[in-house]
């Protein structure tokens, strides 16, 4: 890092500043894109059971209607997809325009997609699908946004003692919004029930899904919009980031007022040392090549950051396929603690009220205290401790259920399936899936740095997609006879299980190509601000 003296004043002010409102505004009004992201996650798998019920009703059928499997597919996929493509242009955008222009762009789009998801284009069922399916993948793509920016925004806000707090506290805002859609679904599909009684499936097929059912899932998904609108008046409101506007917009006296109004004291604008690293870095430029102002594609910040870069994205990819497969086993824990019954024996805001209390209790249990274990010690252990932990465990437990599996499998063992499970899932919250956020938006330069984030954010979903569907077909059955309807034989849960433990085994080992960054500045980190070195202090720092 570069003397104290050649550092920014208002970057040293940032750094070193004690927590204060300001941070948990900034966690809450950043966490809101997250909170809305794991709301939708959450409620869609309610929706595709009652949409399946709804519109795919068949006359005389044992069970009641559920999706095709190509249909379900673009319920769930697209919503991947959206998210996948606006992790990449708002990644981009964000370091090209400014982190504030483009973050209440996200938001409205989240905002009126989840609004949008809740209408329909008529009353047949493709165009009903078609309707959610087109802006299921726009709000995706505000979401995807909010990935990238709120990282960044967080980091470059935050002090460099408790960053990586902060910075997992708006990725843990996801847990809120499992539980408040939980809840939500709990009290909607309570209320329907108790005004509009209705018999079970078996007793009567068609009366036990009633006509007000089509708006049970309605109001779920729109009031997902809620919270985020809430927040848009104060994301307008935050000023710029100041490591943007002073290292990318080349502005030190904006960078300093606005900093001056958030820490509420007198920082000086420094114009002159702007001035003077920004000469360094074009000297050092156009001299040995070893400067700051290198692009993402140039050989510079290959050497430099290349090998950061394919860390942060193959642990990411490797941890989301097995962070998303989880929903290929949630119907074996469900059977196995008893609250989820045949759903033939069930009407269909009943299955919504049972599915909605089982997911939200596993929660609560498993995914929720994972976050804040990771929020509660990212800085004490450090970044790179609990991402290996995280992995290691994860293989472990994956491995535990799958060698064992028809172990598994006998009714009196289920309950050690599901304490297995729970497990492997508190592990990843309190690992990978917090870290793989986290770290993206500490070691790159601010120039690159959302970019950056985006590109290791949408490795991720490419690996939720591959998990949530290439798994999905890979674990049916290998007997033809006990196949989901609409799909071909696989290898089978058993072997599906020993291929997802690879799969943490190997997110283990590519945690190595990744640095740790507990107690050091971003510009530490990235070599921004080092005048005389001209970065030669951060590769050290890197390695």
């Amino acid at each position: 890092m570069a003397p104290t003296g050649q550092k920014l004043q208002v970057l040293d002010a940032l750094d070193t500043a004690k927590t204060q409102w300001y941070h948990f505004t900034a966690i809450i009004i950043a966490g809101m894109g997250f909170f809305t992201d794991a709301y939708d996650l959450f409620c869609i798998s309610l929706v595709t059971k009652l949409l399946g019920r709804i519109y795919y009703h068949v006359d005389g059928a044992p069970k009641p209607g559920s999706l095709p499997p190509n249909v379900s597919a673009a319920v769930n996929g697209v919503a991947f997809c959206g998210t996948l493509s606006g992790q990449l242009f708002f990644g981009w955008l964000g370091d090209k325009l400014g982190r504030k222009k483009v973050y209440g762009m996200t938001l409205m789009l989240m905002v009126l997609c989840s609004v949008g998801s809740g209408l329909s284009f008529g009353q047949h069922p493709k165009s009903v699908m078609a309707t959610l399916c087109f802006f299921r993948f726009w709000l995706g793509f505000g979401i995807g946004g909010d990935y990238p920016l709120s990282a960044t925004i967080m980091s470059e806000y935050a002090n460099k003692k408790t960053r990586g707090a902060f910075i997992a506290a708006v990725f843990a805002m996801q847990g809120f919004g499992i539980l408040a859609g939980g809840i939500f679904a709990i009290i909607v599909s309570a209320a329907f029930m108790a005004r509009f009684d209705a018999p079970t499936y078996e007793v009567d097929p068609v009366g036990s899904t009633v006509p007000e059912c089509d708006y049970v899932w309605r109001i779920i998904l729109m009031v997902g919009a809620m919270p985020a609108a809430l927040t848009y008046y104060w994301r307008l409101k935050m000023p710029e980031t100041a490591r943007y506007t002073a290292l990318v917009a080349k502005n030190a006296k904006q960078a300093a007022s606005d900093m001056s109004k958030v820490l509420q004291m007198e920082i000086e604008a420094e114009p002159h040392k702007i001035d003077r690293i920004t000469a360094t870095h074009e000297n050092n430029e156009g001299g040995n090549g070893s400067g700051s102002s290198f692009g993402l594609f140039s050989s510079v910040f290959l050497r430099r950051h290349g090998l950061h870069l394919l860390g942060t994205t193959t642990t990411w990819f490797l941890l989301d396929i097995a962070f998303y497969s989880q929903n290929l086993f949630q119907k074996d824990i469900f059977s196995a603690i008893g609250w989820i019954p045949a759903a033939k024996t069930m009407s269909a805001i009943q299955e919504v009220f049972r599915i909605a209390r089982a997911q939200t209790l596993i929660a609560l249990v498993s995914t929720v205290p994972g976050y804040w274990f990771t929020v509660a010690l990212i800085d004490r252990m450090g970044r790179f401790r609990i991402q290996l932990m995280g992995f290691f465990f994860m293989t472990v437990f994956m491995f535990g259920l799958a060698i064992p599996y028809d172990h598994w499998t006998h009714k009196e063992n289920r309950i050690g399936f599901v304490v297995m499970y729970s497990l492997t899932f508190f592990f990843a919250n309190f690992g990978p899936n917090a870290t793989t956020f986290v770290v993206p938006a500490e070691i790159f330069p601010a120039r690159l740095r959302s970019t950056c984030h985006g590109i290791s954010a949408a490795s991720g979903k490419l690996g939720a997609i591959v998990g949530a569907f290439g798994f999905l077909y890979l674990a049916q059955s290998q007997d033809k006879t006990k196949v989901d309807a609409g799909y071909s034989p696989g290898i089978g849960v058993k072997n599906s299980l020993i291929v997802l433990g690879f799969v943490n085994l190997l997110g283990l080992l590519f945690t190595f190509l990744v640095p740790e960054s507990k107690g050091k500045s971003l510009e530490e980190m990235s070599g921004e601000n080092d005048e005389e070195s001209g970065g030669a202090k951060a590769e050290e720092a890197l390695q």
